[in-house]
C-alpha cells in the first residue's frame, strides 16, 4: 500500500500533463470532442433520467426502499452470505446504480455490521445500472427501441444474480485475518436511515410483510420532511447528479479524442476488433467496446449507433457496457473503498465477469423473450444475418471460456486470501 500511494501520485501528475499537452495540440477537435458530450448529455441524458432521479429521491424520501430492502432481507445470508442489511444495499443500488452501493457498503463496514469478505462480497454485485438509465437513456434515447429494455434488463440483473451468487465463495466465513469481524449481533431487527446511513436492529414482528411496512413507516417519520420540502430536496439533488453524469460524458469524450488524435487508441482498436472477429462478433461493435471502457455512456450510444451489426449483438454489447461500468466508475468506487479495508481486485474481477455474463445473457434470451413477430425488432435470433463465422460451436466455446474467466476469478480470490494470511502471519513473526 506504501508503494502504491507513493508512486500513483506521480504517475497521475505525469498522465495529467500528458493528457494537457495533447489538448492543447490538438484545440479544435478536443472542442468538438467536447461539444458532441455536451449533446449527447443535453439531447438524451438529461430528457430521459432527471425527472426519474427526482422520483427515485422521492421514494428514498417515503420509506419505499427500505420496504424493499427489508423483504429482501432474509435472502441476503442463505443466498449470497452477507448480513441481512445487505438487502436494503441492494434495494438502494438497484434503484439508484452505481457506485451507491460501494458507499453503502463503505457506511456499513465502518459500523462494523460487515467485515472485509462480506464487504467485498456486496460491493461486487451490488454495484449495478439503475433501470432509469437502462431503459430511459440507452433503450429509448440511443436505441430509440423501448422493447429491448426487457432483454437489457433480464441480461443485465441476471448477471448481478450470478455473480451474487459466485461472489459468495469469496474468502471464507472464518477468516480470522478480517480485523473487522466483531459486530454486535443483537435479538432485535429493524431499518432505519439517517442522512444516509443505515442501523439494522433485531426486531421481532409477526412476518415479514408487517415487518416491511413498519420499516417503511420508519423511515418516513425519520426523515420527517414535508412533501413541498422533499420535492425542494429531490430536485436539487437530482440537479447536482445529472450535472455530475455530464462533467463525465465531456470529460471522457475530450479524454478519448485526445489519445485517438495521439495515435495510442488505434492499437486498442486493432486488438479489440481481432477478439471480436475471432470470436465471430461484428467487428462494428468495436467502437462500442473500447468506449465502454471508458465510459459507460460513451459505449451504449456507440451501440446504439453501430449500424452494421445485428440488433441482437448491438444488445448484447451494451449489456458488456453496462455490466463493466467504465473506468469512471470503477475510479468512485475505487476511491470509496480506498477509505475502508475492501480490496479492489475483486471488484474488478466481479466487473469483468458480470460483463461477459451479460452479453451471454443477451444472445441467449433474446428469442424467448423478444419471440417471432414481423418486425425486426421481435425476429427470432437465427433469421437476423449473424456475423460471418458465428454458429452454436462458437457460442459453446464463449461459455467455456466464461467459466475459465470465473473459474480463474475464484483462483484469484482464494488466492489472495491465502497470500493475506501469509502477509498476516510473516508481519506477525517479524515483530515479535
Amino acid at each position: 500500500m506504501s508503494l502504491y500511494r507513493r508512486y500513483s501520485l506521480p504517475l497521475l501528475i505525469l498522465i495529467l500533463l500528458f493528457l494537457f499537452i495533447l489538448m492543447a495540440a490538438y484545440p479544435q477537435s478536443s472542442l468538438n470532442a467536447g461539444l458532441r458530450g455536451l449533446a449527447i448529455w443535453w439531447d438524451v441524458l438529461f430528457p430521459s433520467l432527471f425527472p426519474f432521479f427526482v422520483i427515485s429521491e422521492l421514494l428514498l424520501g417515503f420509506g419505499i426502499v427500505h420496504f424493499i430492502g427489508a423483504l429482501l432481507d432474509p435472502l441476503m445470508q442463505p443466498l449470497f452470505r452477507v448480513p441481512g442489511c445487505g438487502g436494503f444495499v441492494a434495494a438502494v443500488s438497484c434503484a439508484s446504480g452505481y457506485p451507491i452501493g460501494a458507499k453503502l457498503t463503505a457506511k456499513l463496514w465502518e459500523q462494523k455490521w460487515i467485515t472485509r469478505i462480506e464487504g467485498e462480497r456486496l460491493v461486487a454485485f451490488t454495484t449495478s445500472s439503475d433501470p432509469i438509465f437502462l431503459i430511459g437513456a440507452v433503450s429509448v434515447g440511443f436505441f430509440h427501441k423501448p422493447e429491448i429494455a426487457l432483454v437489457l434488463g433480464a441480461a443485465h440483473y441476471g448477471g448481478v444474480l450470478i455473480i451474487g451468487l459466485l461472489m459468495r465463495f469469496h474468502g471464507s466465513r472464518s477468516d480470522k485475518s478480517d480485523t473487522r469481524s466483531e459486530r454486535s449481533h443483537t435479538s432485535q431487527k429493524t431499518w432505519s436511515k439517517s442522512d444516509n446511513t443505515i442501523t439494522a436492529v433485531r426486531n421481532k414482528q409477526p412476518g415479514p410483510l408487517r415487518q416491511a411496512l413498519s420499516a417503511m413507516h420508519t423511515a418516513r417519520l425519520e426523515d420527517g420532511r414535508p412533501l413541498g420540502e422533499l420535492l425542494r430536496q429531490a430536485i436539487a439533488s437530482s440537479l447536482r447528479l445529472i450535472i455530475v453524469v455530464g462533467g463525465l460524458v465531456v470529460f471522457f469524450c475530450v479524454i478519448l479524442e485526445a489519445l485517438t488524435n495521439s495515435g495510442l487508441m488505434s492499437g486498442l482498436h486493432l486488438l479489440t476488433a481481432s477478439l471480436l472477429t475471432t470470436c465471430g462478433l461484428p467487428p462494428a461493435l468495436t467502437e462500442s467496446i473500447v468506449g465502454g471502457i471508458f465510459e459507460v455512456t460513451l459505449g451504449a450510444q456507440a451501440a446504439g449507433e453501430a449500424a452494421a451489426a445485428a440488433l441482437p449483438f448491438k444488445v448484447a454489447a451494451a449489456a458488456f457496457v453496462l455490466s463493466w461500468g467504465g473506468l469512471s466508475v470503477h475510479a468512485q468506487v475505487a476511491s470509496i473503498l480506498n477509505m475502508t479495508n475492501l480490496r479492489y481486485m475483486p471488484f474488478l474481477l466481479a466487473r469483468a465477469a458480470h460483463g461477459v455474463i451479460s452479453a451471454l445473457l443477451a444472445l441467449v434470451l433474446w428469442r424467448p423473450l423478444m419471440g417471432q413477430g414481423s418486425s425486426p425488432v421481435f425476429s427470432p435470433i437465427h433469421d437476423i444475418t449473424w456475423s460471418p463465422g458465428f454458429s452454436s460451436a462458437i457460442l459453446l466455446q464463449s461459455l467455456l471460456f466464461l467459466a475459465c474467466i470465473l473459474a480463474g476469478m475464484l483462483a484469484l480470490s482464494w488466492l489472495s486470501v491465502g497470500t493475506s494470511r501469509l502477509f498476516i502471519r510473516w508481519k506477525g513473526t517479524h515483530r515479535q
